[in-house]
């Protein structure tokens, strides 16, 4: 027992030693701040890229959506009417997959303009089947691009080299174009409506290829390589 004799900074230092004591069972505990996620690497999404095209997954989603296309159109055509078949280019009905392999899929400006003026891009071998199956019904085709208009040469060889000469129009972009390609694509379309075609399918592998409207039906098909705005 204390005395209330007891000195005072004897009582002062025993609660100072009990509250010590409870201290560190009171005290939150100290986190470190947690570290920022980590973005995927980019050497193993470029071999995820490389698996998803050389497993055949990237060729079947091409042709499911090919397939699509083609019964629509060949349902679309046997009602009549002034038809027409919008189609992209790039990715769509020629592919630049040999390009973008050389180039690690990245892209060199220069080296891209070579490749278009090389005319060497294979045709996509199921939008060749639809364009094929479009011009049997008798309906118009048309290319839209968001390649620029000194591109023109290499393109028209390309596209006749790979099938597609049988068409009745190919837009490109103006050289000195500032807007997005979605407004470009969209302008055109209403171009070839004004023209009094129904457009009964557009088919694209980016979204700016099909957005805007002046279209009864559009098809997405899959491209992992690159966005375009």
């Amino acid at each position: 027992m204390l005395h209330h004799h007891a000195r005072p900074w004897l009582f002062a230092g025993l609660v100072l030693a009990l509250a010590g004591c409870v201290a560190p069972a009171s005290r939150a505990p100290v986190r470190s701040a947690a570290a920022p996620a980590e973005p995927l690497n980019l050497f193993l999404l470029k071999q995820d890229l490389k698996a998803y095209i050389d497993d055949g997954r990237y060729e079947a989603g091409l042709a499911r959506v090919a397939t699509e296309a083609k019964a629509w159109i060949g349902q679309r055509a046997v009602q009549g009417g002034k038809l027409a078949l919008v189609l992209d280019i790039d990715e769509t009905t020629l592919s630049n997959l040999h390009h973008m392999r050389e180039m690690d899929f990245g892209y060199v400006p220069a080296l891209w303009d070579q490749w278009v003026a090389a005319a060497d891009g294979p045709a996509i071998a199921p939008l060749l089947d639809v364009f094929r199956a479009a011009r049997a019904h008798g309906v118009a085709v048309f290319f839209m691009t968001g390649r620029r208009e000194r591109d023109e040469p290499g393109t028209v060889k390309n596209l006749h080299a790979a099938g597609y000469g049988d068409y009745a129009g190919l837009f490109f972009k103006p050289n000195d174009y500032q807007d997005t390609t979605q407004s470009f694509k969209t302008a055109m379309r209403r171009k070839i409506a004004t023209d009094g075609y129904a457009i009964i399918a557009n088919i694209g592998d980016q979204q700016s290829d099909l957005d805007g409207g002046y279209a009864e039906r559009t098809f997405k098909l899959p491209n992992p390589f690159y966005i375009t705005k």
